[in-house]
């Protein structure tokens, strides 16, 4: 699996949603920016990043993501 590929799974899951993936194929991480992250905890905005890739993790396709989940004032 791509990087890209990654990110685009995300933002389709968020939209509205900055993305930058890195990554070794298997292994990723992600910065994800979003105003839908405002007022929730740090398990619900995982769980939000997940569920967009949740396909692709059963399927053993992307074995790793680790999230770092943000809103736009947390940035600044």
């Amino acid at each position: 699996m791509e990087t890209d590929k990654v990110k685009q799974l995300i933002e389709a899951g968020l939209p509205g949603a900055k993305v930058e993936v890195t990554g070794d194929g298997r292994h990723f991480e992600a910065l994800v920016i979003s105003d839908a992250f405002e007022g929730k905890s740090l398990v619900q905005r995982h769980r939000m990043v997940m569920a967009t890739v949740n396909d692709q993790i059963a399927s053993d396709e992307l074995h790793a993501l680790s999230i770092k989940a943000k809103t736009p004032a947390e940035m600044d």
